[in-house]
């Protein structure tokens, strides 16, 4: 793993969306050729082997890395969005934030129980939209569940793999 390119690119936005708060922007590796093909081959490395029939990509960041992995690996692509955002019937999950409530929804038909699910967004931080997904995408019942993020802030006492059912296999790729 390259981290030393990744962090080098990786922009930080102090104070924003507001005071105290240091933004990771990974547009900025987005961009960069050598950065995108960097994280997709490290998330094709770590899942490769484990039998992968989807991934489910956060919105919308998320969106990203999940369709260039799932074509290197043959899986198929779920979008997970805010409400109002997919055209045909929905399941929602709702969970709280610290400044209110949210929810996310996939299609009825996305997934089914012989899936093998792997959940990505690029940062991990309180971990609240990702264990919404994890709990939306379980009520489908597939075989296995993985998560992954790009970022996972560590030191920022947000504690975000706290709260994950212990089943599920939390992966990121650089830890700040």
């Amino acid at each position: 793993m390259n981290n030393k390119l990744l962090l080098d690119n990786l922009r930080c936005i102090p104070d924003w969306p507001k005071k105290g708060v240091n933004f990771r922007d990974v547009t900025t590796l987005f961009k960069n050729n050598a950065c995108l093909k960097e994280i997709c081959d490290e998330m094709y490395d770590l899942y490769k082997d484990k039998g992968i029939t989807k991934i489910v990509g956060i919105e919308s960041r998320g969106f990203v890395m999940s369709s260039a992995l799932a074509l290197r690996l043959g899986a198929g692509v779920v979008l997970c969005r805010k409400p109002g955002k997919l055209p045909c019937d929905t399941v929602q999950e709702s969970y709280a934030k610290e400044y209110g409530k949210d929810t996310i929804e996939i299609h009825k038909d996305a997934i089914d129980e012989n899936d093998v699910i792997l959940l990505h967004d690029d940062l991990l931080a309180t971990g609240g939209t990702m264990k919404a997904a994890c709990n939306l995408v379980k009520k489908f019942r597939p075989k296995k569940v993985y998560c992954n993020f790009i970022i996972e802030l560590v030191n920022e006492g947000l504690n975000g793999r706290e709260g994950f059912d212990k089943d599920i296999e939390i992966t990121s790729l650089i830890k700040i």
